[in-house]
């Protein structure tokens, strides 16, 4: 029986941590930490570079949180336009960017749509 209950915990502990769900209120002040994002967008846009933004609490430059895409990942999300006006969660560790938070997408599962 002892067995059993160590190798349910190796398994428990092998297990990713799933990120917490936070809203924009709260990104901030989890720099550094995965998290789910879950808001409406307020606009995606492409800059000249390739870049793409999600923004999400407002429009830039009043946004509250933004979603990056760099250019070389784009391609591995198609169709993002269709997320605008939508509530979605973005997961990945929090960084900031000139103060602001954001969280850069490298894979589409990074991304769901509600």
């Amino acid at each position: 029986m002892r067995t059993l209950f160590l190798a349910v915990g190796f398994v428990l502990a092998a297990l990713p941590a799933r990120a917490q769900t936070i809203g924009l209120a709260e990104v901030k002040t989890h720099v550094g930490q995965p998290v789910t994002v879950e808001a409406a967008v307020s606009d995606v846009h492409t800059g000249r570079s390739g870049v793409t933004f999600i923004d999400m609490g407002g429009r830039y430059p009043d946004n509250a949180f933004v979603a990056v895409i760099f250019a070389a990942d784009a391609a591995k999300f198609p169709n993002l336009s269709a997320l605008e006006g939508k509530t979605v969660n973005i997961s990945g560790p929090v960084q900031l960017y000139q103060g602001k938070p954001e969280i850069v997408l490298k894979s589409a599962d990074q991304v769901k749509a509600k």
